[in-house]
């Protein structure tokens, strides 16, 4: 079966938004960098994609120009399996925290991800619907996601 990756759109930072994300997230690294040649839409030289790694995951960073931006239609989500990591990679993340919802943090790139607890998705898979709502309803009001807060209102 042939396999999947992501490649995210960027004006001309694509080599700075690897770089951060390599050192952020464990067991990654950049596997390749292209560069633009002669005659080419952007400087002959300039990186036109990078490749890295995140985790084991693939992704390519394209520095594409101003053509096209990215948005939260598209997100990576991050699965914490502590409320600490939960925090770590929301502040390392966020670009305007005040400015996040449920979850949701865009970086400086531009990047949308999803900072979730593994265990949210259990809470929301519960059996009892009202369950199920009570967490809801706590997760739209939340900015960071706190697990305790929606675990409490799971109980």
């Amino acid at each position: 079966m042939p396999q999947t990756s992501t490649c995210l759109w960027f004006d001309n930072q694509a080599r700075e938004a690897a770089d951060f994300y390599v050192a952020l997230f464990p067991n990654s690294r950049i596997t390749a960098v292209t560069h633009y040649g002669p005659g080419a839409p952007m400087p002959e030289g300039s990186v036109l994609t990078v490749t890295f790694e995140l985790d084991g995951r693939s992704y390519t960073g394209l520095n594409g120009g101003p053509v096209f931006k990215l948005s939260p239609a598209v997100s990576i989500v991050v699965h914490c399996r502590t409320q600490d990591e939960v925090d770590h990679y929301w502040n390392a993340l966020s670009a305007v925290p005040q400015a996040e919802q449920c979850g949701w943090v865009c970086d400086r790139f531009g990047v949308s991800w999803q900072i979730v607890p593994e265990q949210l998705f259990d809470l929301l898979q519960d059996p009892d619907a009202a369950r199920r709502q009570r967490v809801m309803s706590a997760l739209m009001g939340m900015k960071k996601l706190d697990l305790r807060a929606l675990q409490a209102a799971a109980r």
